[in-house]
């Protein structure tokens, strides 16, 4: 489980890596999306601001990160939690990925070796495991973990988008699997995220590329607007994170959702709109970011010892 700290954020430029990484993303994102469409729920809800999006307007979709921008805390803890639960991996592991969490979150830097380790580690726990059978889990996993943490607000947001007839896409680096089954619970169109590789229906613990993270976000973005015939300037983007400056400075229409400080003083600098949707008590959270939420942080070494103290 200390694994799952290799999709942590990095600060870099986009690479061919990260190119691959944004264009596997969005591939896979498309071949979903129809599925998606297919099984969507029924929808309901009020754009929340009537003068946009715009109704019609078929060259116009929003892109919303995830974690904590939809959903309170990580989707990749909240997985590795359902994982644990299913014994995939032992308390041991489940330790160690929350005090890497925790000391990335407080810390805000990382070590190269360390995340490559990390990286690695997450990859073992599928490898050898087929699609279909983590596809599975996932759906149950979304009901146990995930149904519960999703922000109205933001999910209205969404909601605005499609009410205008307009496609709306998850973009996460969270594995592709688990983004477009949060995606189809929710009713949107597709889901961009991480593509891990499999041969056979069967996972051989290699990345296509890397971890859609950062500007890999951009690139996905970017490769499946022009897949889509979108304009990119009449789109809008929304994210908790600065990590995803590059994403939401694509896009006509950016906003800052749940910000973390960085983004926040960006978002004001550059006029973007910006909506916050935890109670005051989170959001004045002192030297942690805004991700400190459920299973998250401090929450989500609570987690992790509440678990081990359950076995015992």
């Amino acid at each position: 489980m200390a694994a799952l700290g290799w999709l942590l954020p990095r600060r870099r430029s986009a690479t061919a890596r990260s190119v691959l990484a944004g264009e596997a993303a969005a591939e896979a994102a498309r071949k979903t999306s129809r599925e998606v469409d297919e099984l969507a729920p029924g929808r309901a809800g009020k754009p929340a601001e009537p003068e946009f999006p715009v109704r019609g307007d078929v060259r116009a979709a929003a892109f919303f990160d995830l974690d904590n921008t939809i959903m309170q805390g990580a989707a990749l803890f909240h997985f590795g939690r359902g994982l644990y639960k299913r014994k995939f991996f032992d308390t041991r592991e489940l330790l160690r990925f929350a005090w890497q969490q925790t000391w990335f979150r407080l810390a805000g830097s990382e070590n190269a070796d360390h995340m490559q380790d990390a990286r690695d580690s997450a990859l073992s726990i599928v490898k050898g495991h087929r699609v279909s059978e983590l596809m599975e889990i996932g759906e149950e996993i979304y009901d146990e973990y995930m149904a519960d943490r999703i922000w109205p607000g933001t999910r209205a947001l969404a909601q605005a988008h499609l009410d205008a007839g307009q496609k709306v896409w998850l973009v996460t680096a969270a594995p592709v699997e688990t983004a477009t089954i949060i995606a189809r619970r929710l009713g949107l169109t597709g889901a961009l995220g991480t593509v891990a590789e499999s041969v056979d229906g069967v996972y051989t613990g290699r990345l296509v590329g890397e971890p859609l993270h950062g500007p890999a976000k951009a690139e996905a973005v970017r490769a499946l607007a022009a897949a889509e015939d979108l304009d990119l300037s009449r789109c809008a983007a929304y994210s908790d994170s600065a990590n995803d400056i590059p994403m939401l400075s694509l896009v006509g229409h950016p906003y800052a959702i749940n910000p973390d400080s960085r983004l926040r003083a960006h978002a004001r600098e550059r006029g973007w709109r910006l909506r916050d949707y935890r109670t005051g008590r989170k959001a004045a959270k002192v030297g942690i970011p805004a991700a400190a939420g459920v299973g998250a942080v401090a929450g989500g070494a609570a987690a992790a010892v509440a678990l081990q103290r359950r076995r015992r």
